[in-house]
């Protein structure tokens, strides 16, 4: 896919003493982009965050892929002690966190405000 960006768009740090990080993502993550999303995904929790809100709002297709991506990084980050929260899905999203029973292993929140406060 020549052009194209990644699914990951940004990633900032935040918090008093940037022990959190943001990441936003954006497009269809398939299998096409999983394995970018994923690299990226690992990246950051290399980086040393105690927490991690992956805001998949401006996501708005995700396949078995995707979701297995996202699950590799829970077990890593747990491993390592790290908070993950996934915030702002859309519904198409989380309806494949529901039908999966995902949504009760992932600490989903309505928009990234509300996991950085949680």
């Amino acid at each position: 896919m020549s052009g194209d960006a990644g699914p990951i768009r940004n990633v900032r740090w935040v918090g008093p003493d940037n022990k959190a990080v943001v990441v936003e993502a954006a497009g269809d993550i398939d299998l096409h982009r999983s394995t970018t999303f994923q690299q990226g995904l690992l990246d950051v929790a290399r980086g040393g965050p105690e927490r991690i809100v992956l805001d998949l709002a401006g996501v708005g297709y995700m396949d078995s892929s995707g979701v297995a991506s996202l699950v590799k990084l829970l077990a890593r980050v747990r491993r390592d002690g790290v908070e993950l929260k996934l915030a702002g899905l859309t519904p198409r999203v989380r309806s494949v966190f529901e039908i999966t029973r995902l949504d009760t292993v992932f600490d989903i929140h309505g928009s990234t405000e509300e996991a950085l406060q949680a």
